[in-house]
């Protein structure tokens, strides 16, 4: 009988495809996305160096406060818009969207546009 595989299982093999072309500089880092049930989060990333340059969530305390529901498209437009000004004052702008194996809808496009709007180059 033929076992059909989860969601997260076909996710997470996307997202180790899609790791094998995409890689973030010092110059040019990498915008990781992940989205759960309830919430989302977004860093980016030098993967020369291993190291998080930038982070932001809906678990943080201030961006949660400002928000009705921490899992809708106007939580993932909030923090586009967080991360887009955080990476813009550390002196990113340009950077390599890795959208984590999820579908470019919904709320991983929301916040995408909305990084962009706030001034991310992508």
């Amino acid at each position: 009988m033929i076992k059909k595989q989860s969601r997260a299982e076909i996710r997470r093999k996307k997202h180790k495809r899609m790791r094998y072309h995409l890689s973030g500089t010092a110059q040019k880092p990498r915008l990781a996305v992940f989205r759960s049930n309830s919430h989302m989060y977004a860093q980016i990333i030098d993967d020369t160096e291993g190291n998080t340059l930038v982070a932001a969530s809906t678990v943080e305390a201030a961006l949660k406060a400002s928000l009705k529901q921490t899992n809708n498209i106007e939580a993932a437009k909030a923090l586009g818009t967080e991360i887009a000004k955080r990476a813009l004052d550390k002196g990113i702008k340009t950077v390599i969207f890795d959208r984590g194996g999820f579908i470019y809808a919904g709320k991983v496009a929301a916040l995408a546009d909305a990084a962009r709007e706030a001034g991310l180059e992508f």
